[in-house]
């Protein structure tokens, strides 16, 4: 656990900065994540940050694995995504039958994408599922080698109740060579995550294929296997907003460095400058702080008692929410500052803030907690 607020960089070597920084560009225009910088994904195991040891997964803390996904954001928003989705859906391997998750996770290049949408239906067959669907996005669907989805349970072609009499819904795992990626990604910003969509007909899967995300259900006998899956997912979401916004602002000094000494800019307007990028380093440094405390608070509780009280998830949903909301808004008071070249779509702030802006579209960091 790490108590001292640190910049993103300590997490991260420089050199592999550099490599990520390099050729992010290039992976952009791919469409997908760039081979040396899918090398250094695999060489440091980013896929499999959640994945239980016990299948030479990481099963990383979650108060590191916070800092090193804000890192890796901070890097490069699609890497940090793309991470952050694919390892987020490797801790399902707390939950996947046994056997079936020593056949998935022992690959050394095992990466799972996928879709936490209903878009799917499984019917209920003799000893398994027929699965059928379509899912708009998963990132990094180009490098997985499995995929998750959620699927509504129907039996006889009716919808299967739970016990609160609404639509059963059980997440599944698949190979990902009986899915059909869709091309579908045509947005402004995290564009070399490759978020794609995918499509499944008619497809018989064994029982084992579906899973329960519940604590109880857990076939690790681990704490971050108990925690929570929504506050986890908000706040290894929330820190690759505050990563990007960080590399935004890091921008923004060179530039305003160089705005600063330009003679038609006048006294009152390179003290803007100035005080502006001061203000915000101070607001992003004042909503970290809180973020990470709740997180480590909340962890302490998982490995002491594999249990967090309401109050302390609360807090973790409120500070998730707010450092996400407040990352996006001290970047647009930036971004007017920083001239044209912060609108040149070659530019590397103009991907942080593309970057930025459609990452911040996810509904779970839409509205405050």
């Amino acid at each position: 656990m790490e108590n001292q607020l640190k910049h993103p960089s300590a997490f991260i070597t420089a050199d592999d900065v550099n490599i990520i920084r390099k050729h992010a560009a290039e992976a952009e225009q791919l469409g997908l994540l760039h081979p040396e910088q899918l090398d250094i994904v695999y060489r440091e195991g980013w896929f499999k940050l959640l994945i239980p040891d016990t299948y030479t997964g990481k099963q990383i803390t979650l108060s590191n694995l916070v800092r090193l996904q804000e890192a890796i954001s901070w890097t490069d928003g699609s890497m940090g995504w793309t991470v952050t989705l694919c390892s987020g859906a490797g801790w399902f391997g707390g939950f996947i039958n046994v056997e079936l998750s020593q056949q998935i996770f022992g690959n050394p290049y095992v990466c799972l994408a996928g879709s936490g949408a209903v878009h799917g239906t499984a019917e209920i067959i003799d000893n398994g599922y027929r699965i059928s669907g379509f899912w708009k996005y998963a990132s990094g669907i180009h490098h997985a080698t499995h995929i998750t989805a959620n699927c509504a349970i129907m039996q006889n072609g009716k919808p299967v109740l739970d016990e609160d009499g609404a639509q059963l819904v059980r997440p599944f795992i698949f190979d990902k060579k009986d899915i059909t990626p869709v091309p579908a990604w045509k947005y402004v910003g995290m564009i070399a995550t490759g978020s794609d969509a995918f499509e499944i007909k008619n497809l018989l899967v064994a029982k084992d294929r579906a899973f329960r995300i519940d604590p109880a259900t857990a076939v690790i006998d681990a704490p971050l296997y108990c925690y929570p899956f929504l506050q986890l997912a908000e706040a290894t979401l929330a820190v690759n907003l505050s990563g990007i916004a960080m590399h935004f602002m890091d921008l923004c000094a060179d530039i305003f460095n160089e705005r600063v000494n330009h003679p038609r800019l006048t006294p009152p307007q390179k003290i803007t400058l100035i005080d502006t990028l001061a203000l915000a380093n101070k607001e992003m440094e004042d909503l970290r702080r809180p973020f990470f405390e709740a997180v480590d608070i909340s962890w302490n509780d998982i490995e002491k008692n594999y249990n967090v009280s309401d109050a302390n998830l609360a807090e973790v949903s409120i500070t998730s929410r707010k450092l996400a909301i407040s990352a996006r808004e001290i970047v647009d008071r930036l971004y007017p500052l920083c001239g044209l070249v912060a609108a040149g779509a070659d530019t590397e702030i103009n991907r942080a803030w593309r970057d930025l802006h459609t990452a911040s579209q996810h509904a779970l960091l839409t509205f405050p907690a």
